[in-house]
């Protein structure tokens, strides 16, 4: 990855938002990625089977999040590949692992395992998942990351918890290093103390003092169970961003995107670093950023040539 106090990654899409039939789709994120890849780090994809928060027609040609991952780490071998974040429901948590440590054996070492509890209730009634209440999902979040640490040790793994079980399960070749397990999430009682127990990377979006607060919460998290909360790595979320040579021209191309957030990253080079300043200041070490003028890599482009340099 690039030297830098703050790494900055590709959150692509998996689907296309400008109506392109699928192979124009794929085509055009195979490009998107060989002009990002030398200025980019890592390169994310969401876990979805529909479209979330309306963003598409549900009849909107859309990827699946782990083939996808799969496919471009083989393509592109200069960047590290990630999801954000795999919903545990979706998959059998040894399942996980051992596609996990497929891919980090078969990619050099260049695969993140983003996982988190689940929420888009609509994709689970379609795919006929159980959509139980938060805070059983969370159990179950808790319970699949022992599940995947465990397998990723040599030996046979068992584990009977309430939700999964495993029995005499190997995990050949055992992945090593094993892959950064990053949690997506910030609930405060529940999600925030699995990252403090079980998770490498911790990913959160939102305003520089609204992710201050939740580290500190994370922060607590860690006293309680004894845990350095500085072996954490902190990353962030930004659903949108949008970066041109005027401030109007970056408004016009938010304005454009199906996608919101509530910290929007939108206006010249120089207002963006102003915006993500606090949050490297807060120690935030990975930026996840969705430009939204893709399939174009207009604004990606621009970031990592006019606001990056101003963060390093």
């Amino acid at each position: 990855m690039t030297p830098g106090p703050v790494r900055i990654g590709y959150h692509t899409s998996p689907f296309p938002h400008d109506g392109a039939d699928p192979a124009a789709f794929v085509a055009g994120l195979e490009r998107t990625l060989t002009e990002i890849s030398g200025r980019f780090d890592s390169v994310w994809v969401d876990d979805h089977m529909l479209p979330a928060f309306g963003w598409a027609d549900p009849a909107t040609p859309h990827l699946e999040c782990l083939t996808t991952l799969s496919w471009l780490a083989g393509r592109h071998p200069g960047l590290t590949f990630g999801s954000l974040v795999m919903a545990q429901s979706f998959r059998n948590p040894a399942l996980v692992a051992k596609a996990a440590a497929t891919l980090q054996w078969l990619s050099g070492g260049r695969f993140v395992l983003g996982l988190g509890a689940g929420w888009h209730e609509p994709e689970y009634r379609a795919y006929g998942y159980d959509f139980p209440a938060a805070k059983i999902r969370i159990a179950q979040l808790a319970e699949a990351l022992r599940i995947v640490r465990a397998l990723w040790k040599p030996g046979p793994t068992t584990f009977v918890g309430n939700h999964h079980r495993v029995v005499d399960a190997l995990c050949e070749p055992v992945p090593d290093p094993p892959p950064p397990i990053l949690v997506g999430g910030a609930g405060e009682q529940l999600t925030l103390r699995v990252v403090a127990e079980l998770a490498d990377w911790w990913n959160h979006r939102g305003s520089p003092a609204a992710y201050g607060h939740k580290l500190d919460v994370l922060h607590r998290h860690c006293e309680a169970v004894g845990r350095d909360p500085g072996e954490i790595v902190l990353t962030w979320n930004a659903e949108v961003v949008a970066v041109a040579g005027t401030r109007a021209q970056a408004r016009r191309i938010a304005a454009a995107s199906p996608f919101t957030d509530d910290y929007a990253l939108v206006g010249t080079p120089e207002e963006v670093a102003d915006m993500i300043r606090p949050l490297v200041d807060l120690g935030v070490e990975h930026l996840f950023c969705r430009f939204v003028d893709m399939p174009s890599t207009d604004g990606a482009l621009r970031f990592a040539e006019e606001v990056v340099p101003l963060l390093r």
